[in-house]
């Protein structure tokens, strides 16, 4: 296992993903940060189930720098509640997490 994460966040348009992923990448909270388009979302948002068509931010980062990516998009953000949800990066080629806390110091 390393201190290597991986960060999940959801997003209206590109607009505001490429903001989001420019300043953790400008900041060094975030090595890289994968913009997926077209993803659905189905969920309940005060007491109504919504379907909406979303961006996916794949944010990788190490464990260090988790506190400072949560200010960052509760600040940048422009959902009342932003997804943000952390998996851990238990394994991965040895030049490539290098190459993740090179890039977060």
């Amino acid at each position: 296992m390393t201190d290597a994460i991986v960060a999940l966040s959801t997003i209206d348009s590109e607009e505001e993903g490429l903001k989001i992923a420019r300043a953790l990448i400008e900041t060094h909270l975030a090595a890289c940060v994968n913009i997926v388009p077209k993803v659905t979302s189905v969920y309940e948002w005060k007491g109504e189930v919504c379907e909406e068509e979303e961006l996916l931010l794949v944010i990788k980062t190490q464990k260090g720098r988790l506190n400072e990516i949560k200010e960052t998009l509760e600040a940048l953000h422009p959902y009342d509640v932003p997804e943000l949800i952390v998996l851990p990066i238990t394994d991965g080629l040895p030049d490539y997490l290098g190459w993740i806390f090179k890039n977060t110091k």
